[in-house]
């Protein structure tokens, strides 16, 4: 009773309450009697809330995971492996039919008829066109009549000269007048040969009235339609011959070394993607240009089926060296350091590894590989090259792979 007492008081001398009236006491007492109910719930509280912090200081967090590994789509590595190589000159230009021809009005007239148009195949020697030749059919009527005249005073001089020679044997005239007569008959071959001369050179006029085609062939372009009236040298027809057609391109004058006549070239052509297309080196430009030192080279390209059109962009390369090795893009090779190098992943961390590079192949983009790198290794290419030293990374495709044992997809 004491303690208690004493912990009373003392809880009241803490608090400071004012003296009481004994009856006050006794009310003060009874309230007394009902806050010891109260504060060890308190204290309680305040105990389990010490005791839960001092227990939750006590236990440390676990330590944090290694972090995930990188994922890299299939535009990010290449699996090296072995592929052809080849090595060679660049070419390109644009591609022209082998054989073409512009047809162009050889006389002057007026257009009568036109039977052909673009696109149409001709023959060698068909009729094509036609100019008016009446001009040209009185020409040669007159050059006939010309020729019937001329062989009439070759024939008069020819008898001329015979009556002279018989005089002449009888001494009847000098021998003057047997040359004379010998002169007269000359001249009169000489007209005959001319009026026959003129004849043909009428006849060959009036045979430019009928315009033909030189070759077999398409025609690629139509200048002229009916009642044109066309100058000697005015532009009719173009015909072509798309059987075989013509690169004509230029690679630099220190690559003639390897380039001869009859290489194989291999093009890429606008307009048929994915599809490569073989040709030969059929002449080389025995000059090179004074400005950009390159040579012209003249590649033939058969055209099969007559599926190619001229006037395409092809882009190709002359085959000079072709072989089969282990290759990597040029984009996945590291030229920062001296000692060309590669970012291989290996166990599924980024390494640094020095390679040897051996032929290049500009035209694909390609470089052997020759030491630092085996076939199935995965190389970093392109941006992924950044990834730091010691990352991990995880390859991915495109094509999702199905669990062994999942349904088939509906």
């Amino acid at each position: 009773m004491i303690n208690n007492h004493f912990r009373m008081t003392n809880y009241d001398t803490q608090v400071s309450y004012p003296p009481l009236s004994p009856r006050s006491r006794e009310e003060k007492s009874g309230e007394g009697a009902h806050r010891p109910k109260v504060r060890p719930s308190l204290y309680r509280f305040a105990f389990l809330a010490l005791a839960t912090f001092f227990v939750a200081s006590c236990h440390k967090a676990p330590p944090a995971g290694p972090p995930p590994a990188m994922e890299l789509g299939p535009e990010s590595y290449v699996v090296a492996h072995v592929q052809q190589i080849e090595s060679g000159p660049v070419i390109s230009g644009t591609l022209v039919p082998r054989d073409q021809a512009v047809v162009r009005a050889q006389i002057s007239g007026s257009v009568l008829r036109t039977m052909v148009d673009q696109g149409s195949p001709v023959r060698e020697g068909q009729v094509i066109a036609t100019i008016d030749n009446s001009a040209l059919t009185d020409a040669v009527t007159s050059a006939k009549n010309g020729v019937t005249n001329a062989k009439s005073a070759l024939d008069v001089a020819q008898r001329e000269q015979e009556r002279q020679e018989t005089l002449l044997k009888a001494g009847a005239i000098s021998q003057q007048s047997v040359d004379e007569a010998r002169k007269a008959t000359v001249a009169a071959q000489a007209g005959v040969a001319q009026a026959i001369a003129a004849l043909a050179s009428a006849e060959k006029q009036l045979g430019y009235a009928t315009v033909r085609a030189p070759f077999s062939g398409i025609v690629s372009e139509k200048s002229v339609s009916v009642g044109d009236v066309v100058q000697q040298g005015t532009q009719l027809y173009t015909i072509v011959d798309p059987s075989t057609l013509e690169l004509q391109g230029t690679v630099p004058a220190d690559a003639l070394e390897v380039v001869h006549i009859g290489l194989p070239v291999q093009f890429d052509i606008t307009g048929y993607p994915g599809r490569k297309f073989q040709g030969v080196v059929a002449r080389i430009n025995p000059t090179a240009d004074p400005v950009t030192r390159q040579v012209r080279i003249y590649a033939d390209i058969p055209n099969t089926g007559k599926t190619l059109v001229g006037g395409l962009y092809a882009e190709g390369r002359i085959a000079s060296s072709v072989k089969n090795a282990l290759a990597l893009p040029t984009d996945a090779i590291d030229h920062r350091t001296i000692t060309p190098a590669v970012m291989r992943v290996k166990g599924g961390v980024v390494e640094r590894v020095l390679i040897t590079l051996g032929t290049l192949d500009t035209k694909d983009n390609l470089i052997e590989v020759t030491s630092g790198v085996s076939t199935g290794d995965t190389v970093l290419r392109g941006a992924a090259m950044d990834i730091a030293l010691g990352s991990k990374v995880k390859t991915i495709t495109d094509t999702p792979q199905t669990p062994p044992n999942a349904p088939p997809a509906k």
